[in-house]
């Protein structure tokens, strides 16, 4: 529970730290469907992210229709291929082997956008660091990953796309760029460890390195 002054007491740090440790990359899932009411709960976090200026510059697509779902597969499956020529030996047939998307399956797929052209906020914050649009759309993904993880929903997101193709493909305005594919479902297994450690592609720090001036 939460203070006057908005400080939380132990038991809800502790549900916190764990809800971030539960979050992880959903690849597999169940094809039940997300109930429309239960989505919008999630993607209502995204009214509560920070956003520079106040500018909101997110920008969700439902990509829903077989025909542009098949577009964003295509298109994953042919980046995916260039990606794989860029390993060799060992660590290509470990990469060969992962599942890296959860396309094929996940009952709920959104494109999330940054609006590099909006004029909510009329340019503050952004006119010296305009990348600070983008972070401030990851910031609200971030926040919409939570919530959905906190409701039994998991969440993937899909890096390996060619993103001016997948703009094309969804006839997105010309001022949006692509920021992330997210695969939504109910996860087939939950686990509090990355896949990617447990198949051994990489360690995860076991604390933060920083430095000092």
């Amino acid at each position: 529970m939460a203070a006057g002054n908005g400080e939380f007491d132990g038991a809800f740090r502790q549900q916190l730290d764990s809800l971030m440790q539960w979050r992880r990359d959903v690849r597999r899932f169940r094809t039940d469907p997300v109930p429309a009411p239960l989505l919008q709960e999630c993607l209502d976090a995204f009214l509560l992210a920070p956003s520079v200026g106040l500018s909101e510059p997110w920008r969700v697509v439902q990509v829903n229709s077989g025909a542009a779902r098949q577009a964003a597969l295509t298109n994953y499956q042919a980046a995916n291929e260039r990606a794989l020529d860029g390993y060799s030996g060992d660590k290509a047939q470990m990469y060969a082997g992962l599942k890296l998307s959860g396309m094929q399956e996940a009952p709920v797929q959104l494109a999330v956008f940054c609006d590099e052209e909006t004029p909510k906020g009329s340019g503050l914050g952004a006119q010296s660091m305009p990348e600070m649009r983008r972070y401030s759309v990851v910031s609200a993904i971030n926040l919409f990953w939570l919530s959905a993880r906190a409701r039994g929903i998991g969440v993937g997101w899909v890096s390996i796309l060619d993103p001016e193709a997948l703009c094309r493909d969804l006839d997105v305005p010309e001022n949006w760029r692509l920021i992330a594919y997210l695969c939504v479902g109910y996860p087939e297994t939950t686990s509090d460890t990355p896949e990617l450690q447990k198949v051994g592609w990489e360690e995860r720090r076991g604390h933060l390195p920083f430095e000092t001036r």
